[in-house]
């Protein structure tokens, strides 16, 4: 690291992969995927994590994913198995598939912090591993509660429920034995919202008029309300992701993203029409493209040197001497 980025500590993250060199990867995970009918897809998520983890690099060091394919492996088999029982329930004996329908539903929020936490203690930054301690009434209320208040209140609350999942993720997260803090708010979410509507109502309502007044001119119509309802999705995804890491604390440090509605644009014009003219081929250079613009766009305020903050994890993890049981990853 140099003088000047050590004096203003601000650090960027950078992605050095390649679009080929991890096509080439790409293509041989799909063929032995299919050669092995499925098999093999535990070993070929590793690789491809492994691969976008190693290219990330902050403050001159990369990321690591230290996931095992046969415990990946085990996670899949155990969620064909309970997808196989409820099929064949489900054939020759409907009640019992209705019981084990209901039981899946209180299950699905167990699943998804093992799934969390087992992702998280896989990945790793300067050989301090992630963690994360979900509860299950957390989880349950992500993936149930607050999307049932959100669509009962009409829409109205749908900002507190990207909130409340933001708050769920990064609050339960730690780098070591520190805890990431979410400090945005539903007015920080609700202003977005609000913006969005506001642009459906102004592009909309000419829109509809013009295909009201002036039936010639009726195509435009259509035309219209794509360009807006793409221009919204871009401006979603730019505006959530930026307020997401200008929210996120790590003990003493904080985050920066400066995506921008042209540059977003540009990657996803450019990875759609390219991923559609080559059949999909295009694919896992569309995702470096997209993994080179995130960082480009992603800055960490550190305060003080990470080499000082991991090795002061290192000592607190000893001291700690935790035990972690097997976590599966079940896909969630």
């Amino acid at each position: 690291m140099d003088d000047s980025t050590a004096t203003s500590n601000r650090l960027g993250f950078e992605f050095r992969g390649d679009g080929m060199e991890y096509f080439k990867i790409w293509i041989v995970n799909v063929l032995l995927t299919i050669v092995t009918l499925g098999i093999y897809s535990a070993w070929a998520t590793v690789r491809n994590r492994r691969y976008f983890y190693s290219n990330t690099i902050l403050d001159n060091s990369s990321f690591s994913y230290l996931a095992d394919p046969i415990t990946i492996l085990k996670g899949r088999i155990i969620a064909i198995a309970v997808f196989i029982i409820y099929s064949v329930s489900a054939s020759l004996f409907p009640p019992l598939a209705l019981v084990l329908a209901i039981a899946f539903i209180f299950l699905f929020p167990y699943f998804l912090n093992k799934s969390l936490a087992f992702n998280h203690r896989m990945s790793a930054y300067k050989n301090i591993q992630f963690r994360f301690k979900g509860s299950y009434g957390q989880a349950f209320m992500i993936m149930y509660v607050w999307p049932l208040i959100g669509m009962l209140s009409l829409g109205i609350l749908y900002p507190l429920v990207f909130l409340k999942a933001n708050q769920y993720i990064v609050n339960n997260s730690s780098y070591g034995t520190t805890k990431f803090q979410f400090n945005a708010t539903f007015k920080d979410y609700g202003i977005i919202f609000l913006i969005m509507i506001g642009v459906a109502i102004v592009f909309g309502i000419p829109a509809w008029a013009i295909s009201l007044q002036a039936p010639s001119l009726a195509i435009l119509t259509p035309v219209i309300m794509i360009a807006v309802y793409i221009g919204l999705i871009v401006y979603f995804i730019v505006e959530t992701s930026n307020l997401f890491y200008r929210s996120t604390i790590l003990g003493e440090h904080g985050f920066e993203m400066n995506l921008t509605m042209g540059g977003m644009a540009k990657v996803i014009l450019i990875n759609g029409v390219l991923t559609i003219i080559t059949l999909g081929l295009y694919l896992p250079a569309a995702k470096v493209r997209m993994a080179k613009y995130m960082c480009s766009c992603l800055v960490m305020d550190a305060a003080g040197s990470l080499d000082t903050h991991a090795a002061a994890e290192k000592e607190n993890i000893s001291a700690l001497g935790e035990e972690f049981g097997e976590v599966f990853d079940f896909g969630m």
